[in-house]
């Protein structure tokens, strides 16, 4: 019998799907190598020609209003997935469809504010953005049952495919931050047809360090409520604007200049980084996925297909992990992107990252209609600017060479 819960990513007059017919048992005991052969065979059914979503689990309003639409969308193994589109998903032929997923201690508002910046106008305008909510979430969500188990990155990132099934996505290119980075990144190596690039913004390859060790130490992270001690963490993750106090046990944030956001502006962030930690968001589930980030494996990004741009800021604490985590990837797959004096480059440094994600879109075959910063183009007259839009599928596969490429320089 047909069941649509399996295969709520395709229509029902798709092809053959006799090949993966599972059921839920079954497919959470397929090994890591099987789910990812079945995600290929998902993949190569299909159909060309997208046609509209005919099965939706729950399409629920924006509480924000700040995305077209917002879906909840159900996996095998990470629960039920809150979704917000930003965008017209029906004209995606003909625009660069993104994926992000959020750092801790935030949701899809972080990444929304990103597109929204001015510096990101030009692109949002020629594209669609799919924002994931990671379990528990998203705006006044309750506490996640005692029941649930909550998802390890890995997981997370292998259940990423269920999205794109659901609103017929044929591939997009990845943005993550933090943590959000490492999930993507697991979904990019899962699912390597699905994902034409990886924007991955202070992504840690590593396990846990001694230094996360020794905050998880001290902030058990119990309780109801968010500690200081835990929100000082969250605090030094996002922005590493903070010097350790000997003898206090407390991280404090530390007025650093900067070229790209002055230091009132930066108190403004931390201002509404911390009512948000402290408003619509749920204490307890952040903590879930802070113990899923500090209990990460190693990630494996030496072969993967997709290419990578790594971005962090000097003032990052993974400024230094990044640096090496690119030492150790191909360099004909990897870019790297270094803003100077900066912790959080998604707020403090839009435009730099803007012009770098157009640049990185671009040799994917994306956005061709948008001329490289500081280049005018002359368009043909015969050629439309959605004409433009269009990939250009034969360069999907391709990535300069190291000969062809600068290396890579501190902003």
């Amino acid at each position: 019998m047909f069941r649509p819960t399996l295969f709520r990513g395709l229509s029902v007059d798709s092809a053959d799907l006799s090949g993966y017919e599972l059921d839920r048992s079954r497919r959470a005991s397929l090994s890591a190598e099987q789910r990812r052969k079945l995600s290929l065979l998902r993949t190569s059914s299909i159909p060309s020609r997208l046609k509209p979503v005919s099965h939706i689990y729950h399409l629920v309003p924006c509480p924000r209003k700040c995305c077209n639409q917002k879906y909840v969308v159900s996996t095998d193994r990470s629960g039920d997935i809150h979704v917000h589109v930003q965008g017209d998903l029906t004209q995606q032929d003909k625009r660069c469809v993104f994926l992000t997923v959020h750092d801790l201690g935030t949701n899809h508002s972080s990444m929304v504010d990103f597109v929204n910046s001015p510096a990101m106008s030009e692109i949002k305008e020629r594209s669609c953005f799919i924002h994931i909510d990671v379990p528990g979430h998203e705006e006044n969500s309750p506490d996640l049952p005692d029941s649930y188990q909550f998802p390890s990155l890995q997981t997370l990132g292998e259940d990423l495919v269920t999205v794109l099934d659901f609103l017929h996505i044929r591939y997009a290119v990845g943005i993550g931050e933090g943590a959000g980075a490492n999930i993507l990144a697991r979904c990019g190596l899962a699912h390597p047809r699905r994902l034409l690039g990886l924007v991955l913004v202070n992504c840690t390859a590593s396990t846990s360090s001694v230094a996360d060790a020794f905050r998880s130490r001290f902030s058990r992270w119990r309780g109801a409520d968010i500690s200081q001690s835990e929100e000082d963490f969250l605090i030094y993750h996002k922005f590493g604007h903070v010097s350790f106090v000997p003898g206090h046990l407390d991280y404090r944030y530390q007025q650093i200049s900067s070229d790209s956001c002055e230091p009132n502006e930066k108190d403004r962030m931390l201002a509404e980084y911390r009512s948000r930690l402290r408003g619509n968001l749920n204490p307890h589930n952040i903590k879930l996925f802070v113990r899923a980030f500090i209990n990460r494996k190693d990630l494996l990004l030496k072969g993967c297909r997709p290419d990578i741009l790594l971005i962090t800021g000097t003032l990052s604490p993974y400024s230094s992990v990044i640096e090496k985590l690119y030492k150790e990837l191909d360099r004909d797959r990897v870019t790297i992107l270094k803003v100077e004096k900066v912790g959080d480059v998604l707020a403090e440094a839009p435009a730099k990252v803007a012009q770098s994600l157009l640049l990185f879109c671009q040799g994917q075959g994306q956005l061709t209609s948008l001329p490289p910063p500081g280049v005018e183009r002359r368009m043909s007259r015969a050629m439309s600017m959605e004409e433009y839009d269009k990939p250009n599928i034969r360069r999907l596969s391709l990535t300069p060479s190291v000969a062809d490429s600068p290396p890579h320089t501190k902003l």
